[in-house]
């Protein structure tokens, strides 16, 4: 009998006067017995909505009802035969846009906790030792694939299945592009991502580190190396900045930077000796999900006071509900309808202040949301000592200034078709490289495409 409760069963999580001075994972997953009682309440629809809210398809009833049966081992190869990084995307997804936003128990009440249950079942795999990535044989074909992120992680997974033989090269010198240099620990340990990248490995996946490709490699040699086709998925790693006096003080930087030095460079660790600012007030500019993981990674390090500055109402933020809830339980103070002018610096030429101006809202831009118009005589300062900017971030220029036949858009995304393939025959694109920065299963949604889209492309020649 299904479990009629309009709630989900609560995630266990640290308590927020504790965890908001430590790096240790915020959320502490289900129990077996929890998981049980939440998959209860999946009703199994005939039609799965879920399912159609899936950027990579999830088989969500079918493995939630191994959950119900007992049967974990099965439940994992259900989510793994469409999902290569299950524990991450349990952690990191956005479900309430996605599969939890279509399910019908959201209708009269909180919809299945579907994120929570592929993260107990994908924990439960690694802690067992499972593995689900069998070599298969290997088929003639090579593929070179360029950054080892959400997207290409999942596009060389998917041909390493098929037989491919499948080459990934990264810039940075471990895998896993923005789950390890953007994500911080308290919400995807690095631990876990790494051991999705060596079920990749056990498949056949060679992963080059250091390779920056436009600099030590172009795209034409790769392709002369004997690589039938390409997919870049270099990500949006290029931050944005508001172009407003003072952003090049000290003490300014983007959330780029700011949540790279902490996560891939370990700044958090007292062993590692990596500069980081050391702040007593901060101010974080934006509110999407990079700008809450700035902010209480601030808190982490120590700060006094965090500020999340965004020009727009609650409404507007476009952050995950989850991120936002936790970094008010944490303590970080949110000014909403608020937007800077200028950065002020001190005699040591170190931000000491944040001009700032109210805002309210007028008529809708064309994304649909209220354009913020600025309330005139408005302005006040906001004392802090650092600010880090967190407005957005775009595709690096260097393989499309490298690579000739690649076309970008006036963002400098790449230009792709309805296949993936970019403007040059045989490269092909994929994830924030293409889209600007979005969603780490959007991106894998993405790859797992280029790579179907691969595969027709080198079978038909």
């Amino acid at each position: 009998m299904a479990n009629m409760s309009l709630k989900k069963v609560p995630m266990p999580e640290q308590k927020p006067e504790v965890r908001a001075r430590n790096f240790e994972e915020v959320t502490l997953g289900y129990s077996k017995a929890m998981a049980e009682e939440e998959a209860g309440r999946c009703l199994n629809c005939k039609n799965k909505p879920c399912v159609n809210g899936c950027p990579v398809g999830v088989r969500i009833p079918e493995f939630i009802e191994k959950i119900k049966e007992g049967n974990l081992d099965e439940a994992y190869d259900v989510i793994k035969s469409t999902n290569g990084l299950p524990a991450v995307c349990g952690r990191v997804c956005p479900q309430e846009h996605q599969c939890e936003g279509k399910c019908v128990r959201g209708i009269k009440g909180e919809p299945v906790g579907i994120g929570r249950l592929e993260r107990f079942v994908a924990d439960y795999a690694m802690e067992k030792g499972k593995s689900n990535s069998d070599k298969p044989a290997h088929n003639g074909h090579k593929v070179a694939v360029v950054g080892a992120g959400p997207a290409g992680l999942t596009c060389a997974g998917d041909l390493a299945r098929k037989g491919y033989s499948v080459t990934v090269f990264e810039a940075f010198h471990v895998a896993g592009g923005v789950l390890m240099y953007g994500i911080p620990e308290f919400r995807l340990p690095k631990s876990i991502v790494q051991k999705e990248i060596t079920s990749l490995k056990e498949l056949g996946v060679e992963i080059m580190t250091d390779m920056v490709i436009g600099k030590v490699l172009s795209l034409d040699e790769i392709m002369d190396m004997g690589y039938e086709a390409i997919f870049v998925g270099s990500g949006a790693g290029l931050p944005n900045f508001m172009g407003i006096e003072g952003e090049s003080l000290i003490g300014v930087c983007s959330a780029n930077e700011y949540l790279t030095r902490i996560n891939l460079m370990k700044g958090y660790l007292d062993e590692y000796d990596t500069p980081v600012l050391k702040s007593k007030s901060v101010a974080v500019v934006g509110g999407g999900n990079v700008a809450m993981d700035a902010a209480r990674s601030a808190m982490r390090m120590g700060a006094e006071h965090v500020y999340i500055v965004y020009r727009r109402s609650e409404d507007e933020l476009p952050a995950r509900k989850e991120e936002v809830h936790h970094a008010k339980d944490e303590g970080i103070e949110f000014m909403l309808l608020t937007n800077p002018v200028k950065i002020n610096s001190d005699e040591n030429g170190r931000a000491k202040s944040m001009e700032c101006v109210k805002m309210e809202l007028g008529e809708p831009d064309a994304s649909g949301r209220r354009r913020p118009v600025e309330i005139k005589g408005s302005n006040f300062d906001l004392e802090v000592d650092t600010v880090i900017m967190s407005i957005g971030t775009s595709p690096n220029p260097l393989i499309r200034k490298t690579t000739t036949g690649i076309e970008a858009n006036k963002r400098g995304c790449l230009v792709v078709d309805e296949d993936m393939m970019t403007t040059r025959e045989g490269i092909y694109a994929g994830g924030d490289a293409v889209t600007g920065a979005a969603t780490v299963i959007l991106a894998m949604g993405a790859g797992k495409k280029a790579a179907a889209s691969i595969d027709t492309y080198i079978t038909s020649k």
